[in-house]
């Protein structure tokens, strides 16, 4: 017969899987387990069996296994874990891609029933249609306010109702009609809450990230940090290029409006002392642009031309 192990031999070995946890994987993501069953979470955990470990306890003991491990090896950085510690959470320590099993745990959603006094997490529509109950049971739709009206011996549901908000606590009518209507509005599964890799902690929205739009956001930092220094003076790397621009467009300014010139500057003070010059320039562009379209017109019309041959020509006049 095996000996059961007392409350202090099973926190001691909590403590020591905990531990050993933390210090053979660096990527950890805290999930909600509200609603979530035994049954759901053994599936989970097989799910994720290979590269991931799935961590349940009590926030008390994990807070002080962690505190205390982070004392004996000196990592400071468990101690970000600690906060992350509240309501029903737990652990999922992984050496795999965050994202890939963050979406691993989403596939396992179950649903569930709406039961009473539980806070309701969407908003419940009851669609409009046939229910299959009988017409004695139209005085409970009319408690709740539902439009109805008795079709083929049963009754019908006129529009869509919103039954329950989100956020609202479901009541005792709200349950049973669902139940009687058959349906599961809710479901329920582990919920990502923060990622922990190797020390940072960041929200699991971080995880939706694509290279597109890493690039897109370090452009617009580029382009903030550019235009601060413009407007300050002051030098930086992504300002130089537009600074240097600036540079070349006022010392051509100062060529210009005095004397001083330079080869390129030569180029600038001959078009505007001949602005002629700009005519001729753009002249060959707009002559061909212009001698295009006769063409065109002429390889029309001779297209044309063979459709209105006469039967003359073919000795098929009209009155022979």
């Amino acid at each position: 017969m095996v000996n059961k192990l007392s409350k202090a031999d099973k926190k001691i070995a909590y403590d020591a899987k905990l531990c050993q946890l933390l210090d053979d994987y660096s990527q950890i993501l805290i999930v909600a387990a509200d609603n979530v069953g035994s049954t759901q979470l053994q599936n989970i955990r097989h799910g994720l069996r290979g590269d991931s470990v799935v961590l349940m306890g009590k926030n008390t003991m994990m807070k002080r296994s962690v505190r205390i491990h982070s004392e004996k090896t000196g990592n400071k950085a468990f101690l970000s874990l600690i906060p992350l510690l509240q309501g029903n959470v737990g652990l999922i320590f992984t050496k795999g891609d965050l994202k890939e099993v963050s979406e691993e745990v989403a596939k396992y959603k179950v649903g569930a029933p709406a039961r009473v006094g539980l806070v309701a997490p969407i908003d419940v529509v009851v669609p409009p249609g046939n229910t299959g109950l009988d017409p004695s049971q139209t005085s409970f739709f009319q408690v709740l306010n539902i439009p109805t009206k008795i079709n083929k011996g049963t009754v019908e549901i006129i529009t869509p109702v919103e039954l329950i908000k989100k956020g609202e606590k479901v009541g005792s009518s709200e349950a049973a009609l669902l139940a009687k209507l058959g349906i599961r509005p809710f479901s329920y599964g582990l919920v990502v809450l923060s990622a922990y890799d190797n020390g940072s902690v960041f929200s699991p929205e971080v995880l939706d990230l694509t290279e597109d739009d890493l690039v897109g956001k370090f452009a617009a930092g580029v382009s903030m940090i550019a235009s601060l220094s413009l407007a300050t003076s002051y030098p930086t790397l992504a300002a130089a290029p537009h600074m240097f621009i600036n540079a070349y467009k006022n010392v051509l300014a100062v060529a210009v409006a005095t004397e001083y010139s330079y080869p390129e500057a030569e180029k600038v003070k001959e078009f505007l002392e001949d602005p002629s010059k700009f005519a001729f320039a753009a002249a060959p562009v707009t002559a061909a642009a212009s001698s295009g379209a006769p063409a065109a017109v002429k390889e029309e019309e001779k297209k044309e031309e063979p459709a209105e041959e006469s039967d003359d020509d073919m000795g098929l006049g009209l009155f022979d």
